[in-house]
């Protein structure tokens, strides 16, 4: 059901965790370079935090990070700091940069076992000491998603990402655009909320574990992974040397379309050895929008055949994250091979005829 709820907020309360990222930066005067700066800087611009009425408390990673920077010793450093402050507060909201949020988005979801309250990332495009900022509209908004109960229950108990006016499930966006303010899409899941005058939550969209359990957190993750992306003309160095690095164990390989790739005898029989060597070749699209559908070209057909997997709907940066987790806890390649055939969190769609 798709409406506006009036939630139960006014004694939220809200553990805003600050990393970095554009939202808090100040402009260097003698370069011109924006740079990370600390907390106090992001809270005296913002006098609307006091007046949001909710009991909101910060924490700040030292030093601050650039998203660029981001990946998996700063996830771990996250799941703990919302580990050990879970009981405490109501919802948690994340201050990130926009270039690698939807990886940090993806991580936490696998990481994040049995999640019950909601895990908002927000930034924004310009920093929020400019008076054109979109940080101030992302991070009141952001708090309020994150406080919203309807029945003593949170609105959105997930991982998200929410960034100009649409709440997006975490491990299905991407960042799609540089420049503009709406820099986050998911393609192949619909918004959970849309901010407007009101905050209207598409209530049947949302991610509600199906029994409540304590939250479990996951600090295991497996950093030999790689992307290998096609383009035409690609050269058997290109691939050799990807699918030969040392200790390598999972790959996701970007195709054209629907999941096609070159039928060259020496790219399947790369493919091939790579796959009888126990790496996890996983095939997402390249496109921004749409599935893998394996069976419906003699392409796709070779690639299950040599023993590449279907990612379905998944975007890189979720396939990604997934495969780091499954291998940070130690499972075989079969094991990989079936959950990443499963939908874990709602990070992929499974079509039926695979079910």
């Amino acid at each position: 059901m798709t409406g506006n709820l009036h939630a139960q907020q006014e004694k939220a309360s809200i553990l805003l965790i600050y990393t970095g990222g554009t939202i808090g930066m100040m402009e260097n005067p003698e370069t011109g370079v924006l740079e990370p700066f600390d907390f106090q800087h992001l809270k005296d611009n913002m006098p609307e935090l006091k007046k949001l009425g909710y009991s909101v408390s910060t924490y700040q990673f030292n030093p601050l990070m650039d998203s660029s920077e981001m990946g998996p010793e700063c996830w771990k450093q996250l799941v703990e700091i919302i580990a050990n402050n879970y009981h405490q507060y109501d919802g948690f909201v994340i201050l990130h940069g926009t270039d690698t949020m939807s990886f940090t988005a993806s991580a936490l979801s696998f990481m994040l076992e049995n999640l019950s309250k909601p895990v908002i990332l927000t930034g924004s495009q310009l920093p929020i000491g400019m008076s054109r900022t979109d940080g101030k509209e992302n991070l009141i908004t952001a708090i309020e998603i994150a406080a919203a109960k309807e029945n003593g229950m949170p609105v959105t108990p997930e991982v998200c990402i929410f960034f100009e006016n649409d709440l997006l499930r975490g491990n299905r966006t991407r960042k799609i655009n540089a420049d503009n303010f709406n820099a986050f899409r998911s393609y192949n899941y619909p918004p959970l909320a849309h901010a407007g005058i009101y905050i209207k939550y598409d209530v049947a969209q949302v991610y509600h574990p199906v029994s409540r359990k304590p939250l479990k957190p996951h600090y295991l993750l497996d950093r030999n992974i790689a992307i290998l992306k096609l383009f035409p003309g690609i050269s058997p160095q290109v691939v050799e040397s990807i699918l030969n690095i040392p200790g390598l164990k999972g790959v996701v390989m970007e195709t054209f379309g629907s999941g096609n790739a070159p039928k060259n005898g020496w790219f399947h029989t790369m493919l091939k050895d790579a796959v009888d060597r126990g790496i996890v070749i996983v095939n997402v699209t390249q496109c921004v929008g749409g599935n893998v559908e394996m069976y419906r070209y003699e392409t796709g057909h070779k690639l299950l055949d040599i023993g590449v997997i279907s990612g379905y709907d998944s975007t890189t940066e979720s396939a990604v994250t997934k495969l780091m987790f499954l291998f940070g806890h130690g499972m075989t390649s079969k094991e990989v091979k079936e959950l990443m055939g499963c939908s874990l969190i709602g990070e992929v769609t499974i079509p039926d005829k695979y079910n």
